[in-house]
């Protein structure tokens, strides 16, 4: 564990901050019960995220070559009216009730608007930090820097076993169909609250990663073959060995407008059940916005999906 050095040495990340980064995330995991858990691939492609601009737009804190604490801000490469770029941060359990957690929510705030400046100056700032509701002090901290809950999600999770077959045009993911998931779900969310087109490096930062399974991501194509609907399939490793659960997590989960409620995304989602319970995993999990235009909590909860854990999506217009 580290020490209790009354003064920590600050400075941005860097890429060679990884395995510090994974090592903090898990310490906080154990005391956080998140399940989230990391490696130091999955950091470093945190930290190599092409919406990151580590030097403008993040900080850490160290006791010794230990990491205490950070934030990290990223922006966005597209907006439209608001730009609202993600905080995101920590302390470890050791050093909480110090105010390390206050030093990094301001420094968080000061460098979106750096970065904002220099990318959306014409447009309305909006910070975003989007964190599990039961963290403790977390909400007593955002109020106290002028943030509000602006919106609530919540994890959905489903227990796999035998799950019937379906009758769709239902194709998986393949090199060949890549940049038509891409279409699709730039186009599917559209409309959704927060959400902003993903340009190609970002998508493969992002979603065609390590953590990427594309055997259990699928498309859907209409009766002229044109892509209308897609689900992306995401499993951490470091999870399945903390926890000894293999976990699908639908990270995306999508269908253009004009092909809603039509049973497509039903289809797909008992699809991507019977594909992952034949794989080997043993439960499939999501998060879904409570407000979504798609009506998705209704579609996940008729696929069997139960809900847990809330998140709550704090924002401070800046």
């Amino acid at each position: 564990m580290p020490g209790r050095s009354s003064s920590p040495t600050w400075r941005p990340l860097t890429r060679e901050d990884a395995q510090a980064s994974a090592d903090l995330l898990n310490a906080m995991e154990a005391v956080d019960g998140i399940g989230e858990h990391y490696t130091a691939e999955d950091t470093l492609t945190e930290l190599v995220d092409p919406g990151a601009d580590l030097e403008r737009g993040s900080l850490a804190a160290f006791d010794g070559d230990a990491m205490i604490g950070y934030m990290k801000i990223r922006f966005k490469p597209a907006a439209d009216e608001v730009h609202r770029v993600f905080l995101d941060g920590g302390v470890h359990p050791a050093h909480r009730r110090r105010g390390l957690g206050t030093r990094l929510v301001e420094a968080g705030v000061a460098a979106a608007k750096v970065l904002h400046e220099l990318h959306h100056p014409g447009l309305r700032l909006a910070v975003d930090v989007h964190r599990p509701e039961h963290i403790a002090g977390l909400a007593e901290l955002m109020r106290s820097r002028g943030f509000t809950p602006v919106r609530y999600f919540r994890r959905m999770e489903h227990p796999l076993g035998d799950v019937p077959p379906v009758d769709a045009r239902i194709e998986p993911w393949s090199a060949a169909t890549d940049e038509d998931f891409r279409r699709v779900r730039n186009e599917a969310f559209a409309d959704t609250w927060g959400a902003a087109p993903m340009p190609a490096d970002l998508w493969r930062n992002k979603i065609v990663n390590q953590t990427f399974r594309p055997e259990a991501s699928f498309l859907v194509r209409d009766a002229a073959g044109v892509p209308v609907a897609l689900l992306v399939t995401m499993s951490w490793d470091a999870d399945t060995e903390a926890t000894g659960i293999r976990d699908a997590h639908f990270m995306i989960v999508g269908t253009l407008r004009e092909h809603r409620k039509q049973g497509i995304a039903g289809a797909l989602l008992a699809h991507a059940l019977r594909a992952a319970a034949e794989q080997g995993y043993d439960r499939a999990s999501l998060v879904v916005d409570s407000a979504s235009p798609s009506g998705a909590s209704g579609v996940f909860e008729r696929a069997g999906f139960v809900p847990k854990a809330p998140y709550i999506r704090w924002a401070l217009e800046a």
